[in-house]
């Protein structure tokens, strides 16, 4: 019933559309072809002057009323975020003035020019100073803009400090999951061909591998120590998702079966940000970018920064997922080694 009413106003919204343009053409034919046009281009012309500070003034009131509620340049809680606001900031600033300029100038001459019976259009078909003029000039800003892309890229992608700490994000429909190594500070391999849900392994580990057993598997949120660099390698299990970091200016695609990279230094903790918005609920945001399904919009995540001393009072807090999936279920009386590992791998996590 949705869809049919849907078409039915459709089908009368281009009626009377054609209904419209017949009656105009009619009364073009009695009033005279000359003079419609003439009565048509003042009144074009002077929509076009009040839709020009219409414009302008609604520019204004979106930016004064709606200010607060987007991310403000200057606001970057990253090393690499601050460098994308500059690179915004100048590409805001050369676009902006264009748009300004060309948007004035282009519904002033509408008005300041119209026809009129006593002037005659001057014809200027061609000036090769001129269009190598609009066309080298953006062309090079263009480039300059760009070259600050790719450079802001390079060390965004590029490999991350020696002492960078290193966190997995595996996304999957709907949710992020995050694995962190032990102390040994690697992460162990996994397969998908592992993944079972049931025994305790959504990220497929593969439990042969020695480097696994002190693999922490959080399902969020994400904690990070502010001042200390950390790469992030970033999967999925199904389709394309996106991790965002809108606070740290950051993006990065999450692929199946071909993992990604980025790395940052956090340079806010998540009380600082507390403090600085007035949001006692604020909490740094992963989102994902890419559409995903029927539940993209709910796909959300969050970090958490803070000091090395929390970060580590928390970590102790948290099982090594070997020990979840395996260890624990063992049989008690299986024998000693069992309670012997998971207090190894306790004190190493500690």
């Amino acid at each position: 019933m949705h869809t049919f009413l849907l078409v039915v106003i459709l089908v009368l919204g281009f009626i009377i559309t054609v209904q419209i343009a017949r009656a105009t053409e009619f009364v073009s034919i009695i009033q005279g072809e000359e003079k419609t046009r003439k009565q048509s281009n003042r009144i074009n012309a002077v929509l076009l002057l009040i839709f020009l500070f219409v414009g302008l003034f609604g520019v204004y009131w979106a930016h004064h009323t709606l200010g607060d509620k987007i991310l403000k340049l200057g606001t970057a809680a990253s090393d690499h975020g601050i460098k994308v606001d500059k690179m915004l900031t100048y590409t805001l600033i050369a676009t902006g003035l264009v748009f300004f300029v060309t948007q004035i100038l282009l519904f002033w001459y509408s008005f300041r020019y119209q026809e009129r019976e006593n002037r005659k259009p001057y014809f200027f078909p061609h000036n090769n100073k001129l269009e190598m003029l609009w066309t080298v000039v953006p062309a090079i800003v263009l480039t300059i803009l760009i070259a600050f892309g790719l450079v802001y890229w390079f060390q965004i992608t590029g490999p991350a400090p020696e002492n960078a700490a290193t966190v997995e994000i595996t996304g999957s429909q709907f949710k992020w999951e995050f694995r962190y190594p032990g102390k040994d500070g690697v992460l162990g391999k996994k397969n998908y061909k592992y993944i079972d849900e049931s025994q305790d392994n959504s990220l497929g580990l593969i439990w042969d591998d020695v480097a696994t057993h002190d693999d922490i598997v959080s399902g969020g949120p994400l904690h990070l120590v502010v001042g200390k660099p950390v790469k992030l390698v970033i999967g999925s299990k199904d389709v394309i998702h996106s991790v965002g970091l809108p606070h740290f200016r950051l993006k990065m695609d999450a692929v199946p079966g071909t993992p990604t990279t980025l790395w940052f230094t956090p340079l806010k903790t998540t009380k600082q940000m507390i403090e600085e918005t007035g949001n006692e609920n604020f909490v740094f945001e992963i989102a994902c970018d890419q559409m995903c399904g029927a539940g993209h919009t709910a796909m959300r995540g969050e970090i958490i920064v803070e000091t090395q001393e929390e970060y580590d009072q928390w970590m102790a807090t948290q099982k090594p997922q070997y020990q979840i999936a395996v260890l624990d279920k063992q049989e008690p009386a299986a024998d000693s080694t069992a309670a012997v590992a998971v207090a190894s791998i306790a004190d190493e996590n500690k």
